[in-house]
This record gives C-alpha cells, structure tokens and sequence, in this order.
C-alpha cells in the first residue's frame, strides 16, 4: 500500500485491514512515497517524518510492517519502479497486490507505465467517499488487461483525508480518532501541519 500518508490516517489503515483479510495476504507492506512526481507541485512532510509517522501507526499490529524502499531512493519515484524492486526483494514466488484508492485507479492512465504495474501485480482497489465507482471500461480502453488485474473489494467508507487532516490541525481543530493516538501526539509534538 503505497502513498504519500501525509499524515497516514485510519482510513488507510481499515483499507489496509480490509485487503489483508479479504485476500488472505500474508502482510500488507506500507510504503511511503518519497519524491512522487505526481505531487511533485505540493509540498510535503519530510519524509523523516512520514515514515516515523507510519512506523506508529502500525505498530503492534499483525500483519502489517513499513517499507522505506521509496524512501531510501533519490528523485522521483513510480509505483512500478517501486513494485519491481519489492518483487525482486522477495523473489519472483512472492505474489503482489498493490492497494489503491478509486481515486487512485481512476489515475491510473497517467501513471508510469501502467501496463507494465499491472503485468507484475494485482491491482486492488478500494472505495473511498464521495469517489464514484470507477469507469473499468474506459479504463480498460485505455489500458488494455486492466480488468483481469483488478481485484474491487467492499469496505466501511470511512470519510477521512490527509487533506482534511491537515487543515483540521492548522485550524486547531480536532483530529482524535481520525488518526492513530501515536500519530496525533506525534503531530502535536513536531508541530506538524502549523502554518
């Protein structure tokens, strides 16, 4: 499961649950985005503190663990770039599945060699609010074998953002029980998100 996670949120971590679940995966790895060039307009944490904040978040819980493979690596990085190396990590009898938000797929076009992220893994992707379904068809148009990679599976539609979260925190307001209670005191303490 990759992402930005600026901050990394509950939502993430149910969607996280939901797929490691209902596909009976082994782990979920979660993987920060260092330099991701489709945000490369937004600033962002320091990743230093994007992965410390996911190191929190999932501590403690089975099944889930922190890749720095984005991180560890300079200048801009692409999921199937990203795929690549994690399968190489794990050797070619490992099976992958990358978990994205229907936001995300509905992306996916404009992506780094989609065709290629879909070769080497399955795509699954989960419901977010206020996200309608995603067109498979159109996207199949446009990148062809996508519905024989794609996995869509049913979770809670929890309505939380990174977006909001920050705006939340810069105006003061409460974030308990939208993030982790590591995370909240993590952002309280660095002054993340502060004007």
């Amino acid at each position: 499961m990759g992402g930005t996670f600026d901050p990394v949120h509950l939502g993430h971590l149910i969607a996280a649950e939901e797929a490691r679940w209902r596909l009976d995966l082994s782990r979920v790895l979660f993987v920060p985005a260092g330099q991701p060039w489709l945000k490369a307009s937004r600033a962002l944490s320091p990743a230093e503190d994007r992965r410390q904040m996911v190191r929190l978040a999932i501590a403690g819980r089975a099944g889930f663990e922190l890749s720095a493979v984005e991180m560890d690596r300079p200048g801009p990085t692409y999921t199937v770039e990203t795929v690549s190396r994690i399968q190489k990590e794990l050797g070619p009898q490992a099976e992958l599945f990358f978990i994205l938000g229907c936001d995300s797929l509905q992306a996916l076009p404009d992506w780094m060699a989609p065709e290629q992220l879909i070769a080497a893994c399955k795509l699954v992707a989960v419901p977010r609010a206020h996200c309608p379904q995603p067109d498979v068809a159109s996207l199949e148009a446009k990148i062809p074998g996508l519905s024989k990679s794609l996995i869509s599976i049913p979770m809670p539609l929890i309505d939380i953002s990174s977006t909001d979260i920050r705006r939340r925190v810069a105006a003061g307001e409460s974030i308990k029980y939208l993030v982790p209670e590591a995370v909240e005191r993590y952002i309280r303490e660095r002054r993340l998100y502060i004007g």
